[in-house]
């Protein structure tokens, strides 16, 4: 999977995880199904955008989701998936641009690409994948013609560019191809006048994907001696960041013009999600699930709940409090309802309580207390058969499993959570106060 936009599923919810899911998948089914199994290895978390704006415009139809069939990428489970033309020109447009990306490497001689018969084998594939496209492109009433030129003009604008060039005239191809794209959902969904701002939302995505993409490459690009375009025009980082900054802007003003029937997850993709894509490239983000993660497994702790520690107390003086924060009750339920003081307990003394939490054979704290039984352990070839099987369905990868011999359930590698979920400031688009991740009320469209 490649792309700008790489929602955690932790921040996107129930409702955003499963559409999400369902125009990924259908993207994938739509390239096997037009074009053979080979074909979805192209598969990417952008291109299902063009698959996404075209629902949101159109709204559910019938037909919109058919029922897919166990996959190794879902843990063999079934589930709904998009299904029709948005599906089929997000395919489209992913060979196309799949193909460019080939060919780039082919030019640049990465790795195995610089030894001429793989790169003639990879030119060939690149080409089957271009007159893929344009069939399919065709079919919709797409001209794939128009990324194509995109992408040949890349390499004569690469280059011509050298310090004091605008990277802005770098980023200009992929500007053109994304508006392309986008444009043309309206057109599928029986929507054109949304054609105009949804082009001009595809041109700033464009020139962020371009952007983020040599940000995220310039430190590898400069110690393998590649090209890039921040460092052959001689761009800041600052610079880039403020016209990634501008995009965004672009991208949320362009978005309240397009007429949608349900703008919930394009909404929450293009104007949440990409600022989340900026934010990780230039290494401004933190993750606030990993703390309620680590919690929940005893791992650790992250930050205090809201109010603690509660006023009054004072670390410094006995029994951790300046003064009886109960008031002159004493505790907050009264008396002991047993009957009888409490006992007063002096460390090491007599009646000194057993310990609590690890180790101890209470039931606070983490470790403490009851714990489930524990699955055994797989012996050594059992858990070598296991492991085997996960990699080969790329269980491993893509789905929560189970550790071969510890048997004990670990998070799926590509399942990076970047998401900010504990310190979010709200829909930033309106005045709703909640925290995104909880959901929006407001009529914003982010759910």
């Amino acid at each position: 999977m490649f792309g700008i936009v790489r929602p955690c599923t932790h921040r996107l919810g129930d409702r955003f995880k499963t559409e999400w899911m369902a125009h990924l998948c259908g993207l994938c089914l739509a390239l096997r199904g037009d074009h053979g199994q080979f074909a979805r290895i192209v598969t990417n978390y952008d291109g299902l955008l063009v698959s996404v704006l075209t629902e949101a415009q159109s709204g559910p139809l019938p037909g919109a989701r058919r029922t897919a069939g166990p996959c190794p990428l879902r843990g063999m489970r079934t589930a709904p998936v998009a299904n029709g033309e948005g599906a089929r020109l997000a395919a489209a447009v992913s060979l196309v641009l799949a193909s460019a990306k080939v060919r780039d490497h082919v030019a640049d001689r990465d790795g195995l690409l610089a030894r001429a018969p793989i790169a003639a084998a990879a030119r060939r594939v690149a080409r089957g994948w271009d007159r893929a496209g344009a069939r399919t492109g065709a079919a919709l009433g797409f001209d794939t013609a128009v990324l194509v030129d995109a992408v040949d003009r890349q390499g004569g604008i690469e280059t011509l560019a050298g310090p004091g060039t605008p990277v802005l005239v770098v980023t200009e191809p992929t500007e053109t191809a994304a508006a392309a794209a986008f444009a043309h959902t309206a057109v599928l969904a029986g929507r054109p006048g949304n054609a105009a701002p949804l082009a001009e939302a595809g041109r700033y995505f464009g020139r962020l994907a371009h952007l983020l993409d040599a940000v995220e490459d310039q430190s590898a690009d400069a110690a393998a001696g590649a090209w890039n375009p921040l460092t052959a025009t001689g761009t800041s980082r600052a610079e880039a960041r403020r016209l990634c900054d501008d995009a965004l802007h672009g991208i949320k003003l362009a978005m309240r013009e397009v007429e949608f029937a349900d703008a919930g997850l394009a909404h929450r993709l293009l104007v949440h999600e990409l600022r989340t894509s900026v934010d990780r490239a230039f290494g401004t983000t933190s993750c606030g699930h990993g703390h309620a993660a680590a919690n929940s497994a005893g791992q650790g702790y992250g930050q205090p709940p809201q109010g603690y520690p509660p006023q009054g107390y004072d670390p410094h003086a006995q029994g951790g409090y300046g003064q009886n924060p109960y008031g002159q009750g004493g505790a907050p339920y009264g008396p002991n309802p047993y009957g009888g003081g409490a006992p007063q307990y002096a460390p090491g003394g007599p009646g000194t309580p057993p310990p609590m939490g690890p180790g101890g054979p209470g039931g606070g704290g983490h470790g403490g207390g009851w714990q489930p039984p524990q699955k055994p352990r797989r012996g050594l070839l059992h858990g070598c058969a296991v492991a085997i099987g996960l990699f080969c369905t790329c269980q491993i990868c893509c789905t929560d499993y189970e550790g071969p011999w510890s048997r004990k359930k670990r998070d799926a590698w590509c399942d990076d959570c970047d998401c900010d979920c504990c310190n979010c400031d709200g829909c930033e688009c309106c005045n709703c106060d909640g925290c995104c991740c909880d959901g929006c009320d407001c009529d914003c469209g982010c759910g």
